[in-house]
């Protein structure tokens, strides 16, 4: 693979790189970028005003895109360019067919959370489909699942079960645009490429935060291991998923100056 592989978004003009990139860039300490995780985005408080004119909203306008979201899951992912970095994720699925789900990504499952990304879920179908350069940016869900670190609170394992036999299966592109981890108080920079988590050293998840996500949701991840123990594994893993895993390079996101496309000349 060339050291800069371009995959044009026009009009933001995107260049993907594997090399060190804006996503991978600690931005300058700044009233929008305090250092600090967990520091709440600035701003003035909601007023009378505002609350009025949501709740008028509410009463005549159709949310149907976010009435499709059914399902709520915690998991974890890590950073695409950075494996040591690790955050907590609250998915909230919804599924357009059989083959493709789209998950709203909040960095918990709080009122207050703050929308981090998205991620698109395929099945392995679909992702055989896809160009061999864009499967590269895919990762694989068959060991999140089976080790127990995607979890759907307080969903009955009635229902639950069927769903990760399936997920299992699937592969998924995740674009984190707020990296809060790192003490953004608002969005700043570049996407990130994130990956699922994995079974070799690099990419599992510290076990200090597997323990305070269940210690908070009242659950066991090594309960949930040992429940799907049994569960049917993919008969492979097309190895270009994971792609870290057999290169040992990730990929990172820069935002360069281009040339705009334009149906006329400027004035």
């Amino acid at each position: 693979m060339p050291p800069f592989s371009r995959f044009f978004c026009n009009p933001l003009l995107f260049t993907l790189q594997i090399s060190m990139a804006s996503s991978d860039k600690k931005p300058e300490l700044a009233p929008a970028s305090t250092g600090i995780q967990g520091q709440e985005a600035p701003g003035k408080p909601e007023s009378i005003a505002t609350t009025v004119i949501d709740a008028g909203a509410k009463l005549v306008q159709s949310m149907k895109p976010i009435q499709k979201i059914k399902q709520h899951a915690c998991t974890f992912a890590l950073y695409g360019h950075d494996l040591h970095r690790q955050i907590e994720t609250s998915h909230y699925i919804s599924r357009l067919n059989n083959d493709f789900l789209q998950c709203a990504v909040y960095d918990s499952d709080e009122s207050s959370a703050r929308l981090i990304g998205i991620e698109y879920v395929i099945s392995a179908e679909l992702f055989e489909r896809l160009p061999a350069e864009e499967q590269k940016l895919w990762h694989s869900h068959a060991y999140e699942v089976k080790a127990g670190l995607w979890a759907s609170p307080r969903l009955p394992d009635l229902i639950e079960k069927p769903e990760l036999e399936n997920l299992a299966r699937t592969y998924g592109k995740f674009w984190c645009t707020w990296q809060v981890d790192r003490g953004d108080r608002l969005p700043l920079g570049a996407p990130a490429l994130m990956m699922s988590p994995q079974g070799v050293n690099a990419g599992m998840v510290r076990p200090e935060m597997v323990k305070r996500r269940d210690d908070r949701l009242g659950i066991s991840s090594k309960d949930l291991k040992e429940a799907r123990l049994e569960m049917a594994e993919p008969e492979w893993i097309h190895p270009n998923a994971d792609y870290w895993k057999q290169h040992r390079k990730g990929f990172a996101v820069d935002v360069v100056s281009a040339e705009m496309k334009t149906v006329a000349a400027f004035p």
